[in-house]
């Protein structure tokens, strides 16, 4: 299905990014645990853990936005989920916002179409130990800060 925010953005920072809208993404914590995606190595930066997330289409919020990728790409159930913050990576001229939430008990996950090969949840003290999405890598230790201010 194409999407109106489907296209690439040469960004002024040099890099293509996904997303003529932007894009949004979905980090779940709980327990001391985050969710993470293992893309597939086919996907633009695959074979790297990060969030779901992807192109936010202009008529779309952050928050509709980053739910949606979260169901088509791990199959979670909205009402599960708590949003507490967006943290946004801004370009200027691109935008990456990640919507931080709540994961309830109840919230389960699983690969859900070819651009996952895994779903994790994973200590948030060893998520660096893995071989990250590079943006997500860029801007993991503001997000940690982010976390660490809301008590996770």
């Amino acid at each position: 299905m194409h999407r109106d925010g489907d296209g690439w953005v040469q960004c002024r920072c040099g890099s293509k990014h996904w997303g003529l809208h932007g894009a949004a993404g979905l980090f779940l914590v709980r327990d001391g645990r985050a969710l993470l995606q293992h893309r597939a190595p086919w996907v633009h930066n695959g074979d790297t853990w990060g969030i779901p997330g992807g192109a936010r289409d202009s008529h779309e919020t952050i928050h509709e936005a980053a739910i949606r990728e979260a169901k088509e790409e791990i199959g979670i159930i909205e009402h599960l989920v708590e949003p507490l913050e967006i943290f946004t990576d801004d370009h200027g001229d691109w935008r990456y916002d990640t919507v931080v939430a709540r994961a309830a008990q109840g919230l389960e996950a699983h690969e859900q179409n070819d651009e996952s090969l895994d779903v994790r949840w994973i200590p948030l003290d060893e998520i660096d130990t893995y071989p990250l999405h590079p943006s997500f890598a860029k801007t993991w230790e503001e997000l940690r800060g982010v976390l660490l201010r809301l008590g996770f």
